[in-house]
């Protein structure tokens, strides 16, 4: 077995739980994802949800670094048009210094939320200034790479400087961002947990390594492991994903048939269509997982895997993720 297995943790909340005991048994499997051998963990960002509990990834992150010794700890990912390139760049300096070679960045095209939570969050932005997210993710790279500049005869500088700056991931679904990712010299992971099309997949990983000399991507895949075949098939929902699709041409993935209901209502655009996308959710004991895994890394060239769990129930999400890592290592 020639790959890596990650964790990407959205930390949902169970039945009955609030954000505060989602938060906690985010840290618990956190230290147990280091015990059991996975190489990163990283956190997604939600907006405006009663259902997820990290809005602010980078926060939950420090925390999670100062509970854990060895685990590359980063963000699955923040979603930068909300925010100043130069901030970002700040944020992960930051915590780059409190744990040299431990912190990934991870950056999403993504709102992380529906059109109430946008404006809300670029409240006051000058959206002529703020550019396309490319220009974002390249002023972005530049702060990271050149963090001291001289502007109007004075010195601005990203402070503080890590002896090592954390390590550079662009999160998509598609060619163009992973062309984008290549012309950054940054990593790029391919989001397979919310577009399965193996002819996507394909294009966009081919992409990436002819414009990055070699290198090969990272695949996001959602995964669900039980004692037996039957238990995981019946804990795997229909797996159905929302794509809408607006006059304009942009995309937004969303969870189900409400959000991208509210999401029409939310953006009050005159006309949008509504894709329903099944998600390829992988299903079974561990080895039967794993035997899933090395087909993907046979068809596709991926060395690591970044493992999303779907599962919601605690108890049962956890027993997933431990069965797929001891498959790991009694196939090792």
């Amino acid at each position: 077995m020639g790959y890596r297995l990650s964790l990407l943790d959205k930390s949902p909340l169970d039945e009955h739980e609030d954000a505060a005991g989602a938060l906690k048994r985010t840290l618990e499997l956190a230290q147990k994802a280091e015990q059991w051998g996975y190489h990163r963990f990283w956190l997604a960002e939600h907006h405006n949800t009663d259902k997820l509990a990290i809005s602010s990834p980078e926060i939950v992150i420090a925390w999670i670094l100062a509970h854990t010794r060895k685990l590359r700890v980063g963000s699955g990912g923040v979603m930068l048009q909300h925010y100043s390139p130069f901030k970002v760049a700040e944020n992960f300096n930051q915590l780059a210094s409190l744990a040299p070679g431990r912190v990934d960045i991870g950056i999403g095209k993504a709102p992380g939320g529906l059109p109430l939570s946008t404006h809300a969050l670029q409240y006051a932005v000058d959206h002529k200034l703020k550019g396309e997210f490319a220009d974002q993710l390249q002023l972005l790279d530049d702060w990271l790479s050149v963090p001291v500049r001289e502007q109007n005869g004075d010195t601005l500088s990203v402070t503080p400087q890590p002896p090592q700056t954390a390590a550079r991931f662009l999160l998509g679904a598609s060619e163009e961002s992973a062309r984008l990712a290549a012309r950054l010299g940054w990593n790029f992971v391919f989001a397979a947990h919310l577009n399965a099309d193996e002819r996507d997949i394909s294009r966009a990983l081919s992409a990436y390594t002819h414009d990055s000399n070699g290198r090969r991507a990272l695949l996001a895949v959602p995964v669900v492991v039980a004692d037996s075949s039957e238990q995981a098939k019946k804990r795997v929902e229909e797996g159905q994903l929302y794509r809408v699709i607006g006059s304009d041409g942009q995309r937004v993935n969303v969870g189900s048939l409400e959000q991208a209901e509210a999401y029409i209502r939310q953006s009050k655009a005159e006309s949008h269509k509504i894709e329903e996308r099944k998600s390829a959710v992988l299903a079974g004991t561990g080895e039967e997982v794993h035997q899933q895994l090395e087909a993907l890394q046979a068809k596709f060239g991926v060395e690591e895997f970044v493992i999303d769990s779907p599962i919601v129930e605690a108890r049962a999400r956890l027993r997933s993720l431990e069965l797929l890592a001891s498959a790991s290592v009694a196939l090792a």
